[in-house]
């Protein structure tokens, strides 16, 4: 049965790429890249000669029908991106889901994606996070970040380096300045770099030095609230005396004086209660 394989690609050091990555793109009839001139430097580095296909996010809309009709007639087709895993902040999900809709196989290979080694790197804790990718540019961006101010799991951005000192600056307007964080770029090629501190330290490192490559922004979880202790109320009603009358709506009633006011408080009693040998 024919598949669509979601095929991860170096995210900077071609030597990253696997094994079994060469094997598939060697194999399928047809790969779906994101930019054919980027993918095609990769390719003829590895020896691939299989057709490729321009698949991006302005015509996924209107060419995934055709791809998985493609697929169901018995067509095994190979989905990559530019840099990393598809469907991570990259074309990919649309077809995927289209997929999955309508029953044909897709199988996923394991690789590279930019945050892992970026969270890793920073030192900060990894064992639960949010993945955030890219923040929307405009509308909705402030509102996403204030519903990210109290997350206690690390949370991870992707952004551009001519967007990165903005993004900090509103980072530390809705995280703190004192916020720990980690600014990675250029991962697996020459120049990488992780810069670590507070998102203030940040933005005075970034300041004064422009930043280059793709950027994978790291930040803090919201510390953890102190726990406020329940203080046991001290007021208690205790009986000072206690008698029955029957002088309002011939009702009986138990007569108590607060502790804590100073007043009388009165309670119905239920007679039926009461044993026959009452004085």
């Amino acid at each position: 049965m024919a598949k669509l394989y979601v095929v991860p690609t170096p995210v900077g050091n071609l030597e990253d790429m696997t094994f079994r990555a060469i094997s598939v793109l060697r194999e399928v009839d047809c790969i779906l890249a994101e930019d054919t001139r980027t993918s095609g430097i990769l390719l003829k580095h590895f020896d691939i000669h299989t057709r490729m296909q321009s698949h991006h996010k302005f015509n996924e809309h209107q060419t995934i029908e055709g791809i998985v009709s493609r697929i169901e007639g018995g067509e095994n087709i190979a989905l990559i991106s530019d840099a990393g895993t598809p469907a991570i902040s990259d074309p990919g999900f649309l077809l995927v889901r289209e997929c999955r809709r309508r029953d044909v196989t897709v199988e996923c290979l394991p690789g590279a994606t930019a945050f892992v080694p970026a969270l890793v790197a920073s030192g900060l804790p990894n064992e639960k996070f949010c993945f955030e990718g890219f923040l929307p540019q405009k509308k909705g961006r402030a509102t996403r970040l204030t519903e990210l101010a109290e997350e206690p799991r690390t949370i991870v951005f992707y952004e551009s380096p001519f967007r990165l000192l903005k993004t900090l600056i509103q980072f530390k307007e809705t995280f703190g300045g004192e916020r720990a964080a980690s600014v990675s770029r250029e991962i697996s090629k020459i120049h990488e770099e992780t810069v670590r501190g507070t998102i203030d330290e940040l933005i005075t490192h970034f300041s004064e030095h422009e930043p280059k490559g793709e950027i994978v922004v790291i930040i803090a979880g919201a510390p953890d609230k102190p726990k406020r202790k329940k203080r046991k109320s001290t007021l208690k009603a205790i009986p000072i005396y206690k008698f029955n009358f029957n002088d309002y709506e011939k009702g009986y009633y138990s007569c108590y004086r607060s502790i804590s006011f100073n007043d009388w408080l009165y309670e119905p009693i239920d007679r039926s209660k009461e044993t026959s040998s009452r004085k």
